[in-house]
């Protein structure tokens, strides 16, 4: 019988690699969670940033492995022993990615850019302090910097550069990172979110948040900043007043 997710014995590994942990089967029960809207959603092109044991990334290339005509896999690490880890990972459970040793997605950007469906990140997120960030070794895998944002937001923007215009990033956050800020500035940039799954460990509380672009609501956003800088606030007031459907949403 196929897998439907990586198989913990098939899961290579190496001494300087990030096993798989709480956060690592918190994302791919996510992935299995909206497993549905994945296949209708068809992708074409899938990335993992930050592949480690390629845990995630195998799993990912699993469950999409019934569509019609497959997708591509790219998975990133700045580790080489993790590159080489997540090639064994994926050859023991007989699926293919394009491996790339880079920091991110670095080198990736023009070549990637506004192509990729779907992202999936489990980035380094525990808040430690700043010189502790991208160090050589496992560590690197969990220092997060301060309030473990660092790398989460350098993540970000690399993220809506790659994304297509139909594109889905899955990432998993702590508590300790505001998730809820995060949502804000990526709905900023135009993307809707939320939780997919929500977990709490003895030693962390686990978000995997789903975001993708909503280009209605961000076209709604754009006019109102418009309106709001050219006309006056008391005569939007005054109009609205009228209307107390269009005033609620305009007002959320």
């Amino acid at each position: 019988m196929p897998f439907k997710t990586a198989q913990i014995r098939l899961v290579s590994s190496h001494p300087e690699v990030y096993e798989p942990c709480d956060d690592s089967f918190a994302l791919v029960d996510a992935l299995l969670a909206d497993q549905t809207n994945l296949l209708e959603h068809n992708p074409k092109l899938c990335m993992e940033v930050g592949c480690g044991s390629g845990y995630i990334i195998t799993s990912l290339a699993l469950i999409l492995r019934q569509l019609a005509y497959g997708a591509y896999y790219i998975a990133t690490d700045i580790n080489p022993h993790a590159v080489r880890v997540t090639s064994e990972t994926l050859e023991a459970h007989g699926v293919h990615a394009e491996l790339v040793t880079t920091d991110l997605a670095s080198g990736l950007e023009k070549r990637l850019a506004g192509s990729v469906d779907v992202i999936v990140v489990n980035p380094p997120y525990v808040p430690t302090p700043e010189e502790e960030v991208g160090r050589d070794g496992i560590a690197s895998a969990w220092a997060g910097g301060e309030n473990g944002r660092s790398v989460i937001d350098r993540i970000l923007p690399i993220a809506d550069k790659l994304l297509s215009d139909k594109g889905w990033l899955y990432m998993v956050t702590l508590t300790a990172n505001n998730p809820s800020e995060i949502c804000l500035q990526m709905r900023e940039k135009g993307y809707a979110s939320r939780i997919v799954v929500q977990r709490s460990t003895e030693e962390e509380s686990l978000h995997v948040i789903k975001f993708w672009r909503d280009f209605q609501n961000h076209l709604v956003a754009n006019e109102m900043e418009f309106v709001n800088k050219t006309v006056p606030a008391r005569v939007i007031q005054s109009l609205l007043s009228q209307f107390p459907g269009i005033s609620k949403k305009w007002q959320q």
